[in-house]
Order: structure tokens, then sequence, then C-alpha cells
């Protein structure tokens, strides 16, 4: 019985859950602002308890790699790192776009077309992948500014569904007949569940000293103007 913590914190959701052989047996998760910080160890626990584990039972520890929120990613990797170090257990990154991917495929098995993962950046500016049936990529990661040509060549030959917290305000730029948006949050740490296994029997492991969260784009620090 392979037994895997999984954090996803990249986005405005906090969320811890455990898995077993690939599928999730416990969830805590919460959407807010800045809660990340306060709340992670007490969603570990909590479903640690739920699951009625020991921290020495638990296998690996993966966690959502990025892109997304840079504090959030920080705070996500960091508790993971900690924990590795103190468990001494490896280490596994999640590609969150696919994360957010194979929580859409999970749900929807009758789609035949393509799944566009969209974090919000700023502005009309997403951290998005677009990924096939397989969950390969078809277009690499990226930051990306959306307007009315955007994916037009992939859009012409099939459907794309945009999911995630950027696709909504993509939706006005993104008029064309073959686009198709879910309002479902698929920021879970349930998504990695399947994704954590694969990566566990491939022996996949980052090292803990020096694995940095994805970033994308470097952090930009602004002060308020004065008045």
């Amino acid at each position: 019985m392979t037994t895997i913590l999984q954090i996803e914190t990249a986005t405005q959701v906090c969320s811890a859950a455990i898995s077993q052989n690939g599928k999730t047996i416990a969830l805590k998760e919460e959407m807010a602002s800045n809660i990340h910080a306060g709340s992670l160890t007490l969603f570990i626990k909590s479903v640690m308890d739920t699951a009625g584990l020991k921290y020495e039972e638990l296998d690996a520890i993966a966690v959502s790699k990025g892109p997304g929120s840079y504090t959030g990613l920080r705070i996500g990797v960091s508790t993971a790192k900690g924990l590795c170090f103190a468990l001494d257990k490896p280490l596994i990154a999640i590609d969150t776009l696919q994360m957010m991917a194979e929580g859409f495929a999970a749900q929807q098995p009758e789609n035949k077309g393509l799944i566009c993962s969209m974090i919000d950046a700023r502005r009309m500016e997403v951290f998005t992948a677009v990924f096939d049936q397989q969950l390969q990529h078809i277009s690499p990661v990226e930051a990306k500014i959306i307007d009315e040509q955007s994916f037009e060549d992939l859009l012409n030959n099939q459907v794309i569904t945009f999911i995630g917290d950027g696709a909504a305000k993509c939706a006005e730029a993104l008029r064309h007949e073959h686009a198709r948006f879910s309002e479902i949050n698929f920021n879970s740490a349930s998504n990695m569940s399947r994704l954590a296994m694969e990566a566990f029997e491939a022996a996949k492991f980052e090292d803990v000293a020096y694995f940095e969260p994805f970033y994308l784009k470097d952090f930009v620090l602004t002060t308020p103007k004065k008045k």
C-alpha cells in the first residue's frame, strides 16, 4: 500500500489530501485569500487524523510545484520539504496545470476535446498550458496575455475546454464557437492522486535540498504610491 500526503497551494485554494495506491482517502481544503500560512499545517493534521495515519507511515510527500501564486507556492513547497527532511521521505513535484487537467478529465470522461488549464495572473494574463485527453502537453506552460486571437489555430480544428480561475476572465475574449468553459475548481490536492502514484512508481523524486517551485515569472515587489 503506497500512502502519499499531497499539498496544493498554487492558488487561493489551500488543500491537503491523503492517497493510497492512487486513490484519495482524505481531503481538507478551503478557498480564501491569505490562509495558506495559518491553515496548511492544520489541514495536513486533519487529513492524517481522518486517515488514521502516523507520519512515519507515509511513503512520500507530493506538492503542486506551480506555476501559480508566488507566496502560495513558497508556503506549500517549504512545508513539503520540511516534512521530507523530518521524516526522511521522498518529494514528488506535480505540474499544477496538469493536475487541474487531470481533475477535469476525471469528472468529464466523455470529453473528446482539448483541455486548457488557466491560472489567473494579472489583468488579461494567465499561466496556461493545453493538454490532450491523455494529459500530454499540446502547448508548453507559459504566461500568456489573452486576446481574441489566442488559441485560434487550435480552436479552428477542435473544441477546447478552458478551466481554472483564469478561464472566467478570458471568456469574453475567447468567443470562438469551439471554446467551452468550466466554472468548477480543479485546484485540489485530491487531483494529484493518480499523478503522484505514477511518479512514485517511476521513482521520479526531487532533490529535497535544491528543489524550488516553478514560479514561471519572477516575483516583483511593489510599493504603494505616496499620496
